[in-house]
């Protein structure tokens, strides 16, 4: 894999930054779209920062924001240890542009299992193959099945992001509600469960990224054809104002 550093634009949900960053960070970067994200990369070396930009100032900065981060080593999880956590601030307004979370996985991370045990006919490996192979822009159907002879691995414990790369919580379990719909159930913040349906998850990778929900009709595009979620102040993309 090529080691040559790369300028590339990060968004944060407060703005975003300018770095250079090799093929490994832009893989992890990369949700899905044109755009990269700061938060999948984690902790970056300030001297690969050459300038940035925070929505609350509405303005540009030279060189890097200030990096805020602790080593909590805390289990979050069934075999997974949150190893360090920490934002990316404004050193003018003290405003975060970003933040991330590192984790270390060590062993196997548990199996989601179906919310409902008045489900007969609904397996959590019919539940992990949805989550495995879903991509939300081209999952119309509710129908699961599982072809023969397939492996697939769980998303719990995977770490879920909002659609401003805001942390939101961590997937537990993979299930179905009351209208036989398949949902996520995740673990938030404040240690409390959320139910987020499943046409609401936009990508699927290394962790779990969440749509607006919006249609396209409600979207705010900009004059560089990015198109933001109502009430944006603010171009994801560019950082024009809208």
């Amino acid at each position: 894999m090529s080691t040559e550093l790369r300028l590339k634009k990060l968004r944060g949900s407060g703005g975003f930054i300018m770095a250079q960053v090799n093929d490994d960070q832009q893989r992890k970067g990369n949700l899905g779209g044109p755009d990269l994200f700061l938060a999948p990369i984690g902790r970056l070396d300030v001297q690969f920062i050459s300038k940035y930009f925070c929505n609350t100032c509405e303005k540009d900065y030279e060189g890097g924001p200030k990096i805020e981060y602790e080593n909590p080593n805390e289990e979050v999880a069934e075999n997974l240890i949150l190893k360090e956590r920490g934002q990316y601030v404004c050193t003018t307004c003290g405003s975060t542009i970003a933040e991330y979370r590192e984790f270390q996985k060590v062993g196997e991370v548990g199996l989601a299992k179906p919310i409902s045990q008045e489900q007969p006919n609904v397996q959590a490996s019919n539940i992990e193959m949805s989550a495995a192979q879903a991509s939300v822009s081209s999952t119309t159907s509710n129908t699961i099945t599982q072809p023969a002879d397939s492996t697939f691995s769980s998303i719990t414990g995977m770490i879920v992001y909002d659609s401003n790369a805001k942390r939101v919580g961590i997937a537990k379990q993979v299930g179905i509600d009351s209208s036989h719909q398949v949902v996520l159930i995740i673990t938030k913040n404040d240690g409390s469960d959320q139910t987020i349906d499943w046409i609401k998850i936009k990508k699927i990778g290394e962790i779990i990224l969440l749509g607006d929900g919006n249609s396209e009709s409600s979207l705010l595009k900009c004059k560089c054809g990015f198109e933001n979620k109502t009430g944006s102040k603010f171009c994801e993309s560019c950082g024009n104002k809208l």
